[in-house]
């Protein structure tokens, strides 16, 4: 770690032997949030058109939800009132109650209770930093963070930010935070102490498999604005290759692959590669355009399978501006959701090559329901299949080409999985 890493953070090796770990399979089963660490989840969803679509009433009368789709469920919401007057009436502290917070606390248990991490409620807040954070500006140490098997890991730190320069890597299980314990967590609760104000410090507690105990890092939050795509260049024996960096599908996603794929056709580009390591994802719709920039018209993108049996396609625009140019798309444990819709669409059509590691696997679409009070739901409408028919919950997609990297690649700030991509689109 160099003089300016070590400003930024601070790193005590002492043994942490009072920890209890759950097994840890980092990328098997898993669930991803992303953080910036202020963050909620990003995966793929959709914008929502509004509320009251869910085949339910609810009667305040009668504090009863009846199902209107006739399948007999009735639930008498009675029983919440009367818990939330007894503690209203009977509490120590009754006049230091927050209301709003009660009603939020009610609606989130509730929403919750689906059993789904991607399923959430947004008060004001929260709805307010998952939009900034599509806009790509996030107060936070700058990692990617994810529930698997029990354990809050870390995804992957995004490029230059606090987390990345305190030395956090891909896989490590967050055990504590602060003087917090948090292995039964889940990510929301994770979220609410990682977060803070820009200039604030975090101390974790970090596992790292085959590092032997614990140790600890503090790290310094900072205010993030990262652009969602960056171009830049490698020249190799004479020939250049366009490097497109892409970290989320956002909403400057299209403007800056637009202004990037000008800029690179007025070069001699020997070829492309499409860097989505560590890129957990956004807009469904974002990962269609960006797959048709390499396909012809009609071309099969992805298919979105619901719980009523329905199915919905996407299909390339055919935009096709870079479809001539040989390509290779670098995957990881870190690239989910709409990284793999593109990933997998590519490879799929036979426009590209996949290098890296096995793609994280989250194959599910959540839609964005604005509620009154600048609040929202976020909730899992279905799954998304590739084209050749493979439901990403069931395992990410691997490349054709697996290059992993070392902890000694790290230390030497080598990357072997960009040396091999560029050996290839040079082929």
């Amino acid at each position: 770690m160099d003089e300016q890493n070590l400003n930024q953070s601070s790193v005590n090796t002492e043994p942490q032997n009072q920890v209890q770990l759950k097994p840890i399979h980092p990328y098997r089963n898993s669930t991803i949030m992303y953080l910036i660490v202020i963050a909620l989840l990003f995966g793929v969803f959709r914008l929502g058109y509004g509320a009251g679509q869910s085949g339910y009433s609810f009667d305040v009368r009668e504090f009863k939800i009846v199902n209107q789709s006739g399948q007999g469920i009735n639930v008498d919401y009675g029983l919440l009132w009367e818990a939330i007057d007894v503690v209203n009436r009977k509490y120590i502290d009754k006049d230091q109650i927050d209301q709003q917070k009660v009603l939020y606390g009610a609606i989130s248990g509730a929403v919750r209770s689906a059993g789904d991490e991607y399923t959430e409620f947004f008060d004001p807040e929260t709805l307010a930093q998952f939009r900034s954070e599509l806009q790509g500006t996030f107060s936070g140490i700058g990692a990617e963070i994810g529930k698997s098997e029990g354990n809050i890991v870390v995804v992957a730190p995004l490029a230059d930010s606090p987390a990345e320069q305190a030395g956090l890597r891909a896989k490590d299980i967050i055990v504590k935070v602060d003087d917090q314990t948090i292995v039964d967590w889940n990510v929301d609760e994770a979220v609410s102490v990682i977060r803070g104000e820009a200039g604030t410090q975090v101390r974790l507690t970090i596992f790292r498999e085959g590092n032997g105990a614990p140790f600890e890092v503090t790290i310094t939050r900072a205010q993030i604005e990262i652009k969602s795509v960056t171009l830049t260049y490698r020249e190799v024996n004479g020939r250049t290759v366009a490097i497109l960096k892409m970290s989320r599908f956002g909403d400057d996603t299209e403007r800056l692959l637009n202004a990037a794929i000008t800029e690179l056709q007025g070069r001699n580009v020997a070829g492309i590669i499409l860097d989505m390591r560590n890129n957990p994802g956004g807009y469904l719709e974002t990962s269609v355009d960006v797959s048709s920039e390499w396909l012809e018209r009609g071309k099969l993108v992805v298919t979105e399978a619901r719980s009523d049996s329905d199915t919905i396609t996407f299909n390339s625009s055919g935009s096709n501006r870079l479809g001539n140019y040989k390509t290779v798309v670098l995957i990881n444990g870190g690239s989910a959701s709409a990284s793999e819709i593109v990933a997998g669409a590519l490879k799929d059509n036979g426009k590209a090559i996949l290098v890296g590691e096995q793609s994280f696997g989250k194959g599910s679409v959540q839609e964005l329901i604005p509620l009154r009070n600048n609040t929202a739901v976020k909730v899992t409408i279905a799954k998304w299949i590739t084209p050749s028919g493979k439901n990403l919950n069931q395992g990410g997609i691997e490349p054709d080409i697996k290059v992993e990297i070392s902890s000694e690649d790290i230390e030497a700030d080598r990357d072997p999985q960009l040396d091999r991509a560029l050996e290839e689109v040079l082929r």
